[in-house]
């Protein structure tokens, strides 16, 4: 016997009680992703995220392990990775959407495209 069984296998005798503390712990675990564990669950490589983002793998590494960057790089990322970017403020009395991000990088409310001095490419504040 190799000692490999298959995760249902392992799974089969739970009770429905250590079931719910596994969906539980599974749930927390997905709310909460650096990056690149966003990247690989959507079953994506640095180089095909690269290309979506028309910059090199290396430039994706880099923007992985940042730890401040700017909205518009981060909406770019979570955009080609299949998602749309929110940011929420979290409050004890409740979170409040902050909508004055929405528009950054499409010309903002003034409707007009930004210049790439406003709007600085994925690339150019990564590399």
């Amino acid at each position: 016997m190799s000692g490999r069984h298959a995760f249902n296998e392992l799974t089969r005798d739970f009770t429905p009680e250590r079931r719910a503390r596994v969906d539980a712990r599974k749930a927390e675990l997905r709310a909460a992703m650096t990056l690149h564990e966003l990247r690989r669950a959507r079953a994506m490589t640095q180089k095909a995220l690269g290309q979506a983002l028309n910059v090199n793998q290396p430039a994706v590494a880099k923007l992985e392990r940042r730890a401040d960057m700017y909205v518009s790089n981060l909406r770019a990322y979570i955009e080609a990775v299949g998602g749309r970017l929110s940011i929420v403020a979290e409050f004890p009395q409740g979170s409040v959407v902050i909508t004055n991000f929405s528009d950054a990088g499409e010309g903002g409310k003034s409707g007009r495209e930004p210049t790439p001095e406003e709007t600085p490419a994925v690339g150019s504040e990564i590399g």
